[in-house]
């Protein structure tokens, strides 16, 4: 928790005497199942085998762009947490090594990480991505150089990898959270924002949504035009969030082959299983988990201005319970939930917070959603905002939006869990502790569902 107390006046948690009373009778035990994701065919990477392909495709990408001796390689390392991620970085620092030449990594998350040297590092450590753990130096600063134009806009760069001998951009493919085209996250994105810095990022979200495809497109053409960019490892992966597919990309393949991946990716994409729920139970929102804190590809959410909102979201209301300590008190995507918990709000550092905010743009996804101090409290609000009892809303409970290999139900969301691959393992309650906290189930004993 961010120690500032200025910095994190909770303005909206209520006295005792002020304690909200709603009119129940009581909550009854609601049963919940506990369903499991079937394995897919598609087969996720083993530890030797991610070791492998990033060997692989490393050598694709060196095969047009030979390292000289002595050559001092950027290596791009970001925000999110990516299956295999310090593996892959360990091993790419080790085979630039072998090869003559010096490997550098380069935090390239934009804003992220309050948007300073510090932060930044204390993101990656959050990852287990250390100079120690990578074996390469991590070289930052807030400085960047401005490239060139595109269409009247300056374009920026992280001045450090501006000088190096080589840039390697190292991304996951995967549809954004915000616009629509032929490339979204991935190396290009990487290239543009993250490389950008705080000023690229926030030049690039001053754009309207339905502009940022082509912004994107023009800006990484101008810096794959006057950055020495070797090339990209574009990483793919499944519905349980596992490495499937790593790609070296020669620089000038990057556009075409990435719009490609991307529709593997989005095909990939894991979906909650049903729409229409009342109510989605989300334990942990974060950076580490999505930009939005909450992927909007899952959650069914976009609010942002002028922007229509998906038709047949999975639930009506989303109550999220706390921050993921990995993002540093960046609670950017809190204004996608309608309602939360005291203590997420407390743990939230406001600068971060705001800087992500402002940088996008987005301001409703940074607006608060109603606040109460237990967990209870705040489902049997959502229940009433929808004229029920808690006993009669349909739920679903996950712990994150990237990790949704395992969600709890309530049985009249089954059927549509079933169709989409997931069985049930163990019934449930949705129970709560002396302090009107939700006791966890994941992972605990029941019995048996038919």
């Amino acid at each position: 928790m961010h120690k500032d107390t200025k910095e994190n006046i909770l303005l909206c948690a209520l006295p005792e005497k002020e304690k909200i009373c709603y009119d129940y009778v009581g909550v009854v035990a609601i049963k919940l199942l506990f369903m499991k994701r079937k394995e897919t065919k598609q087969s996720a990477l083993t530890a030797r085998e991610v070791e492998e392909q990033t060997r692989l495709a490393l050598a694709a990408v060196f095969a047009q762009k030979k390292l000289s001796p002595g050559a001092r390689v950027a290596i791009t390392a970001g925000s999110r947490g990516i299956a295999n991620y310090l593996t892959i970085l360990r091993t790419v620092a080790e085979f630039i090594r072998e090869h003559g030449a010096e490997p550098f990594l380069v935090p390239a998350m934009g804003s992220h990480g309050g948007g300073t040297v510090a932060g930044r590092r204390a993101v990656l450590a959050g990852l287990g991505i250390t100079e120690e753990s990578v074996g390469a130096p991590i070289v930052d600063g807030d400085d960047v150089v401005e490239v060139d134009r595109a269409g009247g806009l300056p374009v920026y760069a992280d001045a450090r990898a501006k000088v190096a001998d080589g840039i390697l951009l190292i991304n996951r493919i995967k549809p954004h959270t915000a616009f629509r085209g032929e490339r979204e996250s991935g190396l290009l994105k990487m290239l543009v924002v993250g490389l950008g810095k705080v000023p690229g990022a926030a030049l690039f979200h001053r754009q309207p949504p339905e502009h940022l495809a082509g912004t994107l497109d023009a800006m990484g053409q101008v810096l794959l035009k006057n950055l020495p960019v070797l090339g990209g490892i574009a990483l793919v992966e499944d519905a349980a969030e596992q490495t499937v597919l790593i790609e070296g990309i020669p620089a000038g393949e990057i556009p075409v082959r990435e719009a490609e991946l991307l529709k593997t990716a989005r095909a990939l994409l894991p979906r909650l299983p049903f729409t229409g729920a009342d109510l989605l139970i989300v334990d942990e929102m974060g950076k580490n988990f999505s930009g939005t804190g909450m992927d909007t590809n899952i959650i069914g959410r976009f609010r942002i201005e002028g922007v229509p909102e998906p038709e047949n979201p999975p639930a009506k209301r989303i109550f999220v319970r706390s921050l993921s300590p990995l993002s540093e008190g960046n609670a950017n995507g809190i204004g996608l939930a309608d309602f939360t918990t005291a203590r997420l709000v407390r743990a939230m550092d406001r600068r971060a917070t705001y800087l992500n905010i402002l940088t996008t743009g987005y301001l409703n996804r940074g607006m608060l959603p109603l606040i109460f101090e237990t967990d209870r409290e705040a489902l049997e609000a959502a229940a009433q905002s929808l004229k029920k009892t808690l006993a009669e809303c349909s739920a679903a409970w996950i712990k994150n939006t990237l990790h949704l290999q395992e969600i709890l139900v309530t049985p009249d969301l089954a059927g549509p869990c079933r169709d989409a691959g997931y069985e049930p393992v163990k019934e449930a309650e949705l129970a709560f502790d002396g302090d009107g906290n939700l006791v966890p189930c994941w992972g605990k004993t029941g019995e048996q569902s038919p």
